[in-house]
């Protein structure tokens, strides 16, 4: 393993997950795949079980700072929950090669809404 690499992805997404408010999925996600040669399946779990630090450090600093709506994250949070619970049963029962396709598709999309809006 090139752990200066691994190192390296661990930096950039938590730049990026600080700075934007993201990493999992737009950061990590590419990464492990291109990077890493990760099977998106395993991409996917790991980019979750990395985002649990790097979320609530993020969160616990955006809040001292006062840029946190704590009703709101509450409610959302409740909801994410369950649709990741829905999200990983699709994952699973997805092959990597049509799962990687809709990710990309995915991607694309909000590529796209973020550079025109």
């Amino acid at each position: 393993m090139n752990w200066g690499l691994i190192l390296g992805i661990g930096l950039l997404a938590g730049i990026l997950s600080g700075l934007f408010g993201v990493g999992g999925g737009t950061v990590l996600v590419p990464l492990f795949l291109y990077l890493l040669k990760m099977d998106i399946h395993v991409a996917t779990g790991t980019s979750l079980a990395v985002i649990i630090p790097t979320a609530l450090f993020g969160a616990l600093n955006h809040a001292n700072s006062g840029q946190v709506n704590w009703k709101i994250a509450a409610v959302v949070a409740v909801f994410c929950v369950l649709g990741s619970f829905i999200g990983v049963r699709m994952n699973v029962a997805l092959p990597s090669y049509v799962l990687q396709k809709v990710f990309s598709v995915f991607l694309l999309v909000i590529s796209i809404q973020l550079f025109f809006k």
